[in-house]
């Protein structure tokens, strides 16, 4: 057994009993808990079977190794499914789920290279897709059924033993199903990451209560929502993104009801939640149990994690809960961690500054010309950060260079349609692809390199575009993308596109058009060559909710 999953089996075996801890699933309509204990078992079975299925199955035994795909939403059938695989010695791949706007011919297109990437014999088929069996039949992917394989009454036998270099996740990329690509994560990467997880953040499988809307097909929701929650044997209170999409209050309703201690979310769900505790009344929601409420997975705003804790103060949410964050799949997931308890915390810089010499200056929050960041925090317990400049050369503290991280945790590499390819130099760092500086020991995101315009000489970061776009009245929170344009020539320039509900009204186009334009020249000193105003849901974004930047050239076209 890895150390991964002994801590799984050990958890399990704690959580034997009436006063259970364990899953509880089902929510909002009909709520059911099963203990670790129960989990473990039906995964057992559930393993036994993948393992050795019958003369009449016509799908191919799981073996040591073997790559398995799960295309599945509810967790009552993924969380077993997940053990199981485990417990058959092979890894689990979480494929990226269809949404209603989806062309299934594309989707089962690229279903089908992703499974051919990882080599994956199989996939386990679960609720709300299983419309989706006779496409999946269609492109020649074989496939069980959760539900018919969660009631299998298969004695259980034991694991199978794995190691710690045995892949136990092929968490794919955010957009890789344009050009697949897969982080090969190791058991031995999820035990470092797990406990370097729970040290950063205090966790107790006594004491805390976690509760997550995240997809399991994300890392933050596979790991941190799961995988962690699972190796400790901390009760865990899970919905679907649907759910929560749905009826964004049903997340701090469960925080009450549940007394939960413990959530994670990316920035947008904030900024939404934030809007529905300003609509609420005083008595509608019970934050005052919240501890540790984790902002990541995207770039953090200040002023929505503000405006979060201003609207959930009258439901007794205290400040010092919010942990802003830097992670990423290649690092299993947790890189940095804002110290717990401490809140938020703002390094407030000369933005002309940071755009032209690099360098953050730190000036009063007042002053014309301010940006404020989020400070992301010290590495977590056996990681590194280091910020350098184009040749390598480490950088001192406040000087904008690449983010390189390394760590036990950091992924041995990927898996690629063209073969396995490295992620680390010879010294074993890993470029995270973003632009960043250190102070005072903590890691600061000002965005990612690729993504950065270049306007006379001047850096402008995409994030600080989009944040003054959402502050005209009519464009969608958290919907605005500046699109990079004729990059890399001498006139490089810049597009916006925001989603607002008043597309088509050619008088409130206008209004926005002229508005966005006069916020963003406000902000970063340049006009975009154009605002384009699109519909909701238009904007191109990656099956984990972040903006696809470079695809929204589709929409200028």
């Amino acid at each position: 057994m890895s150390r991964f999953t002994k801590m799984v089996a050990a958890a399990a075996a704690a959580d034997h009993g009436p006063a259970t801890r364990g899953l509880v699933t089902g929510e909002p309509h009909a709520p059911r808990c099963r203990s670790w204990w129960q989990v473990r078992e039906c995964a057992l079975r559930m393993s036994t079977t993948l393992r050795f299925p019958g003369e009449s199955e016509e799908v191919p035994p799981v073996r040591r190794g073997d790559a398995v795909a799960v295309l599945a939403a509810r967790p009552d059938s993924v969380v077993p499914a997940v053990q199981a695989v485990w417990l058959a010695g092979a890894s689990v791949t979480m494929l990226h789920q269809p949404t209603p706007r989806t062309d299934l011919e594309v989707w089962a297109t690229d279903t089908l290279r992703v499974t051919r990437m990882i080599g994956a014999d199989l996939v386990l088929l679960g609720e709300p897709f299983h419309e989706f069996a006779p496409v999946l039949a269609e492109q020649g992917i074989r496939f069980r059924d959760l539900d018919e394989l969660s009631r299998t009454e298969t004695a259980p036998s034991e694991e199978v033993p794995t190691g710690e270099d045995a892949l136990a996740l092929l968490q794919l990329t955010s957009g890789s199903s344009a050009e697949p690509k897969a982080v090969r994560i190791t058991h031995g990467n999820l035990h470092h990451n797990t406990r370097a997880i729970t040290a950063a953040a205090r966790l107790s499988p006594e004491h805390d209560v976690a509760v997550s809307w995240l997809p399991l097909f994300h890392d933050m929701g596979m790991v941190g929502c799961l995988a962690v929650p699972m190796a400790l044997g901390m009760r865990l209170v899970k919905v679907t993104p649907a759910d929560f999409l749905a009826r964004p209050s049903l997340w701090p309703e469960l925080i009450g009801r549940y007394g939960g201690t413990v959530t994670a979310a990316p920035n947008f769900a904030y900024a939404i939640t934030a809007r529905g505790l300003e609509r609420a009344g005083q008595r509608e929601f019970d934050l005052s149990t919240l501890r540790f409420a984790l902002n990541g997975a995207e770039p953090v705003d200040p002023g929505t994690v503000e405006r979060f804790l201003a609207a959930g103060a009258g439901f007794g949410l205290r400040p010092e809960c919010v942990v802003c964050a830097f992670g990423m799949a290649e690092a299993t997931l947790a890189v940095t961690f804002a110290p717990a308890h401490s809140g938020l915390s703002v390094d407030t810089v000369d933005a002309e500054e940071l755009r032209t010499s690099r360098r953050s200056v730190p000036v009063e929050p007042a002053e014309e010309g301010a940006r404020g960041f989020a400070m992301l925090g010290p590495p977590l317990p056996g990681m590194e950060v280091l910020v350098v400049d184009e040749s390598g050369a480490p950088l001192p503290e406040r000087s904008v260079g690449r983010v390189l991280i390394r760590g036990a945790a950091v992924t041995p590499g990927y898996l690629t349609v063209h073969g396995p390819v490295s992620a680390t130099d010879g010294n074993g760092w890993l470029d995270t692809g973003d632009e960043g500086y250190l102070v005072d020991g903590q890691l600061v995101v000002c965005g990612r390199r690729k993504e950065v315009i270049v306007l006379g000489g001047r850096n402008v970061y995409p994030a600080d575009i989009e944040r003054a776009a959402c502050t005209v009245e009519g464009v969608r929170a958290g919907n605005a993308a500046a699109v990079r344009r004729d990059a890399d020539t001498r006139r490089e320039h810049f597009a916006v596109i925001v989603e607002s509900r008043s597309v088509g009204d050619e008088t409130e186009e206008r209004r926005l058009r002229k508005e966005v334009a006069a916020k963003v020249f406000g902000e970063v000193g340049a006009r975009p060559s154009t605002v384009l105003v699109v519909a909701p849901g238009s904007l191109p974004k990656t099956p984990s909710g972040k903006l696809r930047r470079g695809a929204g050239a589709e929409l200028l076209a």
